[in-house]
C-alpha cells in the first residue's frame, strides 16, 4: 500500500490495549470497517510481556498487570471465552478469583486483536475535523475516518485531544495516575521465599510474583518486582539499570531472605500505571462530532474496568449509528 495515500475507515481506534479492543471487537459485530491504531511493536498495553533469552533460554515477564479479576456478568463470558480458547487460566496464588493470560499476559490481548485490522507501531500524532470526518495524521500515513475512538492513557489522550475534542481532553486532563517502577530477574536456582506472591500496603515494593509458577510458564525461577507508588517516585528519574537494582534489595529487605545475584535484572518505567479512576464515568461519545474515549481511569483501575469501558463507548457508538439510520 502507498504509505501516501489516505486509508479510509468507518471506525478509528487509536490504542490497541484492553479498551481499545474490547471496542473494537464489540463494534467489529456490526460489519463496519475498523481499523486499531497502536505505537507499540505488539499487543498488551499495561498487559504487555517481555521475552528476552538467559542462558540460552526463552523466558517471558509479565512486567505490567500482573493478573486480573472478572465480576461483571458480560466481562466473565469473555474471560470463559478466554478459558476455552485456552489463552487464560486462574491462578489461585493471587486470589480465589484471579486470572492471567496464558502463556503471558498479553495472551487474551493477542487473540483480541487477531480478527481485526490493527497498526502497529504507528503513532497518531494529531486529529482534525476534515468535514464529516476526521483526519487522523501518524508519521507519513493518514487515516479518515468518520468516527475516532481513543483508548489510551489519560494524560495521552489529553494531550492528543487538545485541539480536536477540547472538552474531552479537559476530562482526561483531570486524571492523575500513580508510576510504577517494574524488575524483572531471574535467578539460576529458586529463591528461598516460599510463597509465589508477595504484597504490602507500606513497604517499598507493593506487589512481588514467581512469574515462573503462573499457569503456562516454567523454566527458569523468574520475578516481577512491582515498587509502591510513592517508591517509584522516588526512583522516577533514575536510570533503569540503577532502578532495577534498587528494587531488587527492597524486595529482599521486605521478604527478609538472602539475597541472591540474578543472572537476568531489568526495569522498566510505567508513568501511567495506576490511574485515579472517575468511577461511574464509564466512557465518554460526542455524536456530534463522532469522538469518543474509554480507559480505566473512566470506570475503574483494573483489567475489567478497561474492558467495561471499551464495551460501555462501543454501546454509545452503536445506539448513535442506529439513531442515524432510523
Amino acid at each position: 500500500m502507498d504509505v501516501h495515500s489516505d486509508i479510509l475507515a468507518a471506525i478509528l481506534i487509536i490504542g490497541g490495549g484492553m479498551a481499545g479492543f474490547s471496542a473494537a471487537t464489540a463494534l467489529a459485530e456490526t460489519g463496519a470497517r475498523i481499523i486499531v491504531l497502536d505505537k507499540g511493536r505488539g499487543p498488551g498495553g499495561r498487559m504487555a510481556a517481555r521475552r528476552v533469552e538467559v542462558a540460552g533460554e526463552q523466558i517471558s515477564f509479565d512486567h505490567g498487570a500482573q493478573y486480573f479479576t472478572a465480576r461483571d456478568p458480560g466481562f466473565q463470558a469473555a474471560v470463559a471465552a478466554w478459558e476455552a480458547a485456552g489463552v487464560a487460566a486462574r491462578w489461585p496464588a493471587a486470589g480465589d478469583d484471579a486470572w492471567v493470560g496464558t502463556p503471558g499476559m498479553n495472551a487474551c490481548v493477542k487473540a483480541m486483536a487477531a480478527p481485526l485490522d490493527v497498526r502497529w507501531g504507528v503513532r497518531a500524532e494529531r486529529l482534525e475535523r476534515d468535514g464529516a470526518r476526521w483526519r487522523i495524521e501518524a508519521g507519513e500515513q493518514v487515516f479518515i475516518a468518520a468516527t475516532v475512538l481513543v483508548a489510551v492513557p489519560a494524560e495521552q489522550a489529553a494531550v492528543l485531544l487538545a485541539e480536536a475534542a477540547p472538552d474531552l481532553a479537559a476530562l482526561a486532563a483531570d486524571v492523575t495516575s500513580a508510576p510504577c517502577w517494574a524488575a524483572m530477574a531471574a535467578f539460576d536456582a529458586p529463591l528461598a521465599y516460599t510463597p509465589d506472591t508477595f504484597r504490602s500496603d507500606s513497604a517499598p515494593i507493593s506487589w512481588a510474583a514467581r512469574n515462573s509458577a503462573k499457569p503456562g510458564r516454567g523454566g527458569a525461577e523468574t520475578w516481577v518486582i512491582h515498587a509502591s507508588p510513592a517508591r517509584s517516585r522516588e526512583l522516577i528519574d533514575l536510570p533503569k539499570d540503577d532502578a532495577a537494582e534498587a528494587l531488587l534489595a527492597d524486595f529482599f529487605a521486605a521478604t527478609g531472605i538472602a539475597p541472591a545475584v540474578p543472572q537476568h535484572l531489568d526495569a522498566h518505567r510505567w508513568l501511567y500505571a495506576l490511574p485515579e479512576a472517575r468511577r461511574g464515568e464509564g466512557a465518554r461519545f460526542d455524536p456530534a462530532l463522532g469522538i469518543g474515549i474509554a480507559g480505566d481511569y473512566l470506570h475503574s483501575p483494573r483489567v475489567e474496568g478497561a474492558w467495561l469501558s471499551g464495551r460501555a463507548l462501543a454501546e454509545m457508538v452503536c445506539q448513535e449509528r442506529v439513531a442515524n439510520t432510523s
